[in-house]
């Protein structure tokens, strides 16, 4: 059996209970080893024969996995944050499928949600936002033209940005352009739950520079929203006068 388990966001004891498990009984781990911290090459056992996907292609990814299930081994495939967002393994389950091996999900947490906890940010706020849009600027891999970051900044959501800390000069501008103020808050998370984490606070007007004269290139997510400033709408469902299900209003 193959296991695609998502690694967490960056510190070690964030993989999941069953990821954790999933990990110290595999025979073989094949782990996105520019992404993953090697310290949860740790929880693995002794014997286990590790690959770094860094520095493999798809065809030698599953060539390590026909190679294991010959021999009736596990094999968890460690994927950074949840696997599925920006973890390419649509095409791995595709090839898989036409092998007719079996293969499981295991969720993870993504990095998205550490830079939050690490932000100490809630992405959707009463009369703010209540939208939270993932994606990333375009570069060498191309996007879909509807899903601009102009058309995208026209809603004026809570953004967050992957992949896209050595494309800031033009994602500044395109945000700009598309509808956020100048003055909309913006946060840059290098590492997000990491160790070495380091958190940058800015407001869009100076997304570009800020990048840059830290020199922050990989491993970096760019948070956009209002979501992060100081106002908003207290939430109806614990204001005292919001009858629910559980309890009657105060009058």
């Amino acid at each position: 059996m193959i296991y695609f388990v998502g690694a967490g966001s960056g510190a070690s004891d964030l993989i999941t209970v069953r990821g954790a498990k999933l990990l110290a009984s595999a025979d073989v781990v094949i782990y996105a080893g520019s992404l993953v911290n090697p310290e949860l090459l740790t929880y693995t056992k002794e014997g286990c024969r590790i690959f770094n996907s860094a520095e493999m292609t798809l065809e030698e990814v599953i060539d390590v996995m026909k190679d294991a299930e010959a021999k009736g081994e596990k094999t968890v495939r460690l994927h950074t944050g949840d696997s599925s967002i920006y973890g390419a393994v649509r095409e791995q389950f595709d090839e898989l499928e036409k092998l007719g091996f079996g293969y499981e999900v295991c969720p993870g947490v993504s990095s998205f949600c550490g830079a939050a906890a690490s932000l100490k940010t809630e992405y959707t706020l009463p009369d703010v936002s209540q939208t939270v849009i993932i994606t990333r600027a375009e570069g060498r891999t191309p996007v879909p033209e509807k899903e601009s970051i102009k058309s995208l900044a026209a809603h004026r959501a809570t953004m967050i940005l992957f992949l896209s800390t050595g494309l800031t000069e033009k994602l500044e501008r395109d945000l700009l352009e598309g509808g956020y103020p100048e003055d909309t808050p913006v946060a840059i998370v290098y590492k997000a739950t990491w160790p070495e984490e380091r958190i940058f606070r800015c407001k869009l007007k100076d997304l570009d520079k800020t990048v840059k004269e830290e020199s922050l290139t990989k491993t970096s997510l760019i948070i956009v929203g209002d979501c992060m400033g100081a106002d908003y709408e207290r939430s109806r469902l614990y204001a005292p006068d919001f009858s629910t299900e559980f309890r009657e209003a105060k009058k």
